[in-house]
């Protein structure tokens, strides 16, 4: 498996809770679990792929620019969170909030898959590629194991 396929993993994980929460209505259970779900997906693959994607990619001059853009969207989708916990989830803001969220998210998603990745391709090694995603892996899965025992 390639950081790639890994980072895909994740990504289809965030795309599906990101369409759920928007289509959640009011103070409920499931606008509340689903939100905790996406808020820990999206801070869990952020942390390990800038660790093993974009830290690594900013080795490269060609890589620098496009790492430095992902992870200022990673703190924007971070700011959009933080809004998001201190709005009641029954006013009509928080499911326009969630909705910028959402399609933060999916630009942000498209951009690294159809962009970032092509030049990352480019700029490192198929052992390198492999490397990190044994890395991205072993990091995103401590991650959401100590959460859970949390």
């Amino acid at each position: 498996m390639t950081i790639f396929e890994a980072l895909r993993l994740s990504h289809d994980i965030q795309r599906e809770l990101s369409e759920q929460l928007v289509a959640t209505s009011g103070d409920s259970l499931e606008r509340k679990e689903l939100f905790a779900q996406l808020k820990h997906e999206l801070a869990v693959h952020s942390v390990a792929e800038e660790r093993h994607f974009y830290i690594p990619l900013m080795q490269e001059d060609l890589g620098v620019d496009l790492s430095r853009h992902a992870i200022a969207e990673h703190h924007e989708m971070d700011e959009m969170v933080e809004a998001l916990e201190e709005t009641d989830p029954s006013s009509p803001s928080w499911l326009v909030q969630a909705k910028k969220l959402s399609h933060k998210v999916h630009h942000h998603l498209k951009e690294e898959e159809h962009k970032f990745f092509q030049m990352a391709g480019k700029l490192l090694t198929d052992k390198q590629k492999e490397a990190l995603a044994k890395d991205y892996l072993d990091a995103y899965a401590a991650m959401k194991t100590a959460e859970a025992e949390a």
